[in-house]
């Protein structure tokens, strides 16, 4: 059996373009976490940031439909630099809008075509790599990328300390540079040859895969849970009498724990089949959120960060690689952009959920992250693959 490390050697030289223009991209990250920030400075209140962060929500979810149809007929490549491109440019529109329906409108476009390259960046790397180098591959992916959001804060705040301006101005830089790589250093990938297709085929195909929406459903049961961590569980640990740098802490200790564990626990979890692993890291993330709710000192509540964590750890790396290996080949962007639709409605619906959880009763909040997290692992271990997709994700083929 391949060794973790050997797969990774083995990979391609585009997944490594790959890898770093996602890593650039990912650093370059400075607007959307102090947007909230940004707007109350210029003296919008809470409620009117919540509804331009909102907008990027919803742009987020058209751009996971969008950006699966666009992967699959004018190519990968073509799709992350379209992307990339548009997503400066409405950046730096962002910056120059003053009143708030200007500003709702732009957040809005830069999640509607700054996420677009996300389907098409893992269909990508489906494409490149062979059925025993997904796991490694998506792991190494989403290594690089949270390399670069462990790293990309810090240097977002020194820039916001000298001018906002220059969040805004750094984000677009940093967005056209991974523009420029796909376009020059990544090949096209899969591209739909029949463009008399009906648009709406491939959905008919994917809602046809029981296996699919089976797994659609567990996902869409866990990533409102998942989202809890910039909503209510900021309430949590205030109400616990703690101050807003302990969040901060507790948060970066997510994100330390990744780059320190997640590549050693791939190579752990190459052995076993995925759903049982997708099964294992969505039950842990659900109870451990559940646990915060017994959880009123911050060490307590560090010690669900990490089990939350390492189910994160668990699940994250397979997730893409077991899409990619559902997925006909001609529909491969179209299934990635219905499995990133499910975070799209996490990122919308979780933290509504939570809120209106958590001021009702807190208890309840966290016995339904715990109830949920159980219903999406059954639901996870049951997403059992077709025949031939289940040879391309065996624990032999995964290496």
């Amino acid at each position: 059996m391949p060794t973790l490390r050997q797969n990774l050697r083995a990979l391609p030289r585009p997944a490594w373009v790959l890898f770093g223009g996602a890593f650039i991209n990912r650093f370059g990250t400075f607007v959307m976490p102090f947007l909230a920030i940004y707007l109350t400075r210029r003296g919008f209140t809470p409620a009117q940031a919540g509804i331009a962060i909102g907008a990027y929500g919803a742009g987020h979810l058209i751009a996971s439909i969008a950006g699966g149809h666009l992967a699959d007929r004018i190519g990968r490549r073509n799709t992350i630099a379209l992307s990339m491109f548009g997503s400066a440019a409405t950046m730096l529109a962002l910056s120059q809008a003053r009143t708030l329906p200007l500003i709702a409108i732009f957040t809005f476009a830069v999640g509607a075509i700054g996420e677009i390259y996300r389907p098409a960046a893992n269909a990508l790397l489906g494409d490149l790599v062979a059925p025993e180098q997904r796991i490694a591959a998506f792991g190494m992916y989403r290594f690089a990328v949270n390399l670069g959001f462990a790293a990309g804060p810090a240097t977002a705040g020194f820039l916001a300390n000298r001018s906002f301006f220059l969040l805004f101005a750094g984000d677009a830089l940093t967005s056209f540079a991974f523009g420029c790589v796909a376009f020059f250093a990544l090949p096209h990938g899969l591209r739909s040859s029949a463009h008399d297709e009906e648009p709406a085929a491939a959905v008919r195909v994917a809602l046809r895969d029981r296996t699919f929406v089976t797994f659609l459903l567990a996902t869409l049961c866990m990533t409102w849970i998942e989202f809890q961590y910039h909503s209510t569980l900021p309430l949590h640990i205030e109400k616990a009498g703690y101050s807003p740098s302990t969040y901060g802490t507790l948060i970066s200790l997510n994100g330390l724990l990744i780059v320190c564990f997640e590549l050693s626990i791939v190579s752990w979890s190459q052995r076993f089949q995925p759903q049982l692993l997708i099964a294992l890291g969505y039950g842990l993330t659900g109870v451990g959120f559940a646990m915060t709710g017994l959880a009123h000192n911050v060490v307590a509540i560090g010690a669900t960060v990490v089990l939350w964590t390492f189910g994160e750890m668990t699940w994250a790396p397979v997730t893409g690689a077991f899409v990619t290996g559902l997925a006909p080949e001609r529909y491969r962007g179209r299934y990635m952009g219905l499995w990133l639709m499910t975070w799209s409605c996490g990122m919308l619906l979780g933290p509504a959920i939570g809120m209106v959880l958590y001021a009702y009763n807190e208890t309840l909040l966290w016995l339904a992250c715990g109830a949920s997290g159980i219903l999406s692992a059954s639901l996870a271990y049951a997403a059992r693959p077709r025949a031939d997709a289940a040879q391309a994700t065996s624990p032999t083929a995964l290496g």
